[in-house]
C-alpha cells in the first residue's frame, strides 16, 4: 500500500516552475530520497507534500489524504525535520519535547512515555535534562527526529538531515535513520545531495533536476544504467583525434568528455587501461592521471544532466533562483 501518491504535482512562483509535473508513489515502510542540487526542487517538493506550501496544479495523497482538501488531517499524520533548526535552545531537550506533544494533546503520562521513548531511541536520554544550546550539531539533529516522531506519526519527512554536519556526525546520524526506518516501520521521504547518503540510506532514490525527475529507481540499479566500471582519465593534448580512435572501440559503452577529465564506461575496466594509455600515447595525449572505479550516482547524475551535480550546487543561475524565492527553494 502506499503511503504517498503524487500525480503530476507543479509550483510555479512569479512565472518560475519550481517542481514541473512530477509523479511518484512510496510504499509504506519505504526509506524514498530526493537527490539533487540545491535549487531542484526537492525542498517545495516536500513542502506541498507536507501542507506548508500550496501546489499549483495536480494531487497528492500522503498517508491516506489528499494534500489540498485534507490539511489538517496530512499534519496530524506528518512528522518533519526541516533544514534549519526549529529548537528553543533556552530550554532542555525534555522541555522541548514536552512543548511539542503538548501541541498535539497528548496526555500527560502518555507524553512521558513517548518521549522517554523517543529520547532512547536517538540515544540521549542522558542529555534530556540539558539546555539545547550545550549540545552539539549532531544532538539538536538526533534531538529534531526525536520531536518528529513524538506523535508517531506514518511519515517522517527529513529535509537535508544531515546539512553543515561533519562527516562522522552525518554517519551517525544515517544509523539513527536507518534504525527508525526499520525498527520502527516510519515511512521516510528525505532530501539530500549527498551522493552517498541516498546511496547506503534509499530504498529507492528520485534524481531530481530543474525541478523534474531525470531518474527514479534503486541506487544499485541506477548505477548499473551506466554499465560497468568507469575510468576517469586526466587529459592533456591532442584529444579530440583520441575522442574519434575510441569511438571505434566496440568495447567501450559510454563516454563523457568533461573539461579534462574523460570518463569511459566499460566492463572489466583494470584490463583495458594499459591499452587506453598506449592509445592515448599513439595519438599524442599525454594521460596525468587514471582513477578506475565502479558507477556510482554522481555518475548517474553526471549522465542524465550533462553536469556534476557540485557544478549544479554553484551554478549562479541557480542561487540567483533561490535568492528571488525568498524562501531557500531546494
Amino acid at each position: 500500500m502506499d503511503a504517498i501518491r503524487v500525480d503530476g504535482l507543479v509550483k510555479t512562483f512569479d512565472g518560475f516552475t519550481a517542481v514541473d509535473r512530477i509523479s511518484f508513489n512510496v510504499e509504506e515502510g519505504e526509506l524514498f530520497g530526493l537527490l539533487g542540487p540545491n535549487g531542484a526542487g526537492k525542498t517545495t517538493t516536500i513542502n506541498m507534500l507536507a501542507t506548508l506550501l500550496r501546489p499549483t496544479s495536480g494531487t497528492a495523497v500522503v498517508a491516506g489524504f489528499d494534500i489540498s482538501r485534507d490539511r489538517d488531517a496530512v499534519r496530524k499524520s506528518i512528522g518533519i525535520v526541516f533544514q534549519e533548526p526549529a529548537l528553543d535552545g533556552r530550554l532542555t531537550g525534555r522541555e522541548n519535547l514536552e512543548f511539542h506533544t503538548m501541541m498535539y494533546g497528548i496526555g500527560k503520562a502518555e507524553r512521558r512515555r513517548r518521549i522517554d521513548e523517543v529520547l532512547t531511541l536517538v540515544e540521549l536520554t542522558d542529555k534530556a535534562a540539558t539546555p539545547v544550546d550545550k549540545y552539539s550539531g549532531g544532538m539538536k539533529r538526533r534531538l529534531e527526529i526525536a520531536r518528529g516522531l513524538t506523535h508517531r506519526p506514518k511519515v517522517l519527512f527529513l529535509d537535508e538531515p544531515t546539512l553543515g554536519l561533519d562527516a562522522q556526525t552525518r554517519r551517525h546520524i544515517w544509523e539513527y535513520v536507518r534504525k527508525l526506518n526499520k525498527e520502527a516501520g516510519v515511512t521516510i521521504i528525505l532530501t539530500t545531495h549527498y551522493m552517498e547518503e541516498a546511496d547506503f540510506l534509499c530504498d529507492r532514490v528520485a534524481i531530481m533536476d530543474h525541478g523534474t525527475f531525470v531518474a527514479l529507481d534503486t541506487p544499485a540499479r541506477l548505477k548499473d544504467t551506466l554499465g560497468g566500471d568507469v575510468i576517469s582519465l586526466e587529459l592533456e593534448g591532442e584529444v579530440p583525434a583520441f575522442l574519434d580512435e575510441l569511438g571505434r572501440l566496440d568495447w567501450i559503452k559510454r563516454s563523457k568528455l568533461h573539461e579534462d577529465v574523460l570518463s569511459l564506461t566499460m566492463e572489466r575496466g583494470e584490463r583495458r587501461i594499459p591499452e587506453l594509455v598506449m592509445l592515448a600515447q599513439q595519438k599524442g595525449v599525454t594521460v596525468n592521471c587514471v582513477n578506475l572505479r565502479k558507477p556510482s550516482l554522481e555518475d548517474v547524475f553526471l549522465h542524465f544532466t550533462g553536469r556534476t551535480i557540485r557544478e549544479q550546487e554553484a551554478s549562479p543561475s541557480e542561487r540567483n533562483r533561490g535568492m528571488m524565492m525568498g524562501h531557500g527553494r531546494r
